[in-house]
């Protein structure tokens, strides 16, 4: 029997992945680039190395390096957009315990660790220098606070309450950056627990007890 024909040995690693694979691979390796090296690291040689592929795929893929931050910002922005529009409550759970669920989502290990508070800081320090990472946070950021508006209008149309939905999200969105961004300068100084308790808060005496 004939022996099967060796591989070219110039041919590409990624060969067998698809067009969203390749893509994927890149974003997760951009992540890692800002969770560990901040936004200097994140550098085309950088991810290049980190994700095993070749220069070339960043612009295939992305057309720059800085369309590559702007999918790693909607990545991010993905997960907690997941968190918000399908909370992990039961079909026909009150509004009262979906609005819980965002708020425990938010300051859960998955979001609320050193890893992701670092991608997060990366990147909002460099929304003012990059058109195109703007952009991504304008489009990202309203669908976010769209969403925490709908959670909050329903909790106040349930208890007959008049809120500006608006701007009590707005204070809601404000408050849980910046207590991430207070438990990622000192840590020891503010828990899960109690960051949660500070959204409560600001909440109750708009919308009336929630726990």
């Amino acid at each position: 029997m004939p022996k099967a024909p060796k591989k070219s040995p110039s041919a590409p690693k990624f060969s067998r992945h698809t067009v969203e694979a390749r893509r994927e691979m890149l974003v997760d390796a951009g992540l890692a680039c800002l969770a560990r090296h901040g936004i200097l690291g994140f550098t085309i040689d950088r991810i290049c190395t980190e994700a095993k592929v070749s220069r070339g795929l960043i612009t295939h893929h992305f057309q720059s390096i800085d369309g590559l931050l702007a999918a790693v910002y909607g990545a991010m922005y993905g997960k907690a957009l997941v968190a918000i529009e399908n909370p992990r409550v039961p079909l026909n759970a009150t509004p009262e315990a979906r609005l819980a669920s965002i708020i425990d989502a938010m300051f859960s290990k998955e979001f609320f660790n050193r890893e992701s508070l670092n991608i997060w800081l990366a990147l909002w320090g460099e929304i003012a220098n990059n058109p195109e990472l703007l952009k991504e946070h304008r489009k990202q950021y309203a669908r976010y606070r769209r969403g925490i508006e709908r959670t909050l209008e329903a909790v106040a149309l349930a208890r007959g309450k008049k809120i500006d939905t608006a701007l009590v999200a707005m204070m809601f969105v404000s408050l849980v950056d910046g207590l991430g961004l207070e438990w990622c300068i000192e840590p020891k100084l503010l828990s899960a627990r109690e960051a949660r308790q500070a959204c409560f808060k600001l909440l109750e005496p708009i919308l009336g007890p929630l726990q």
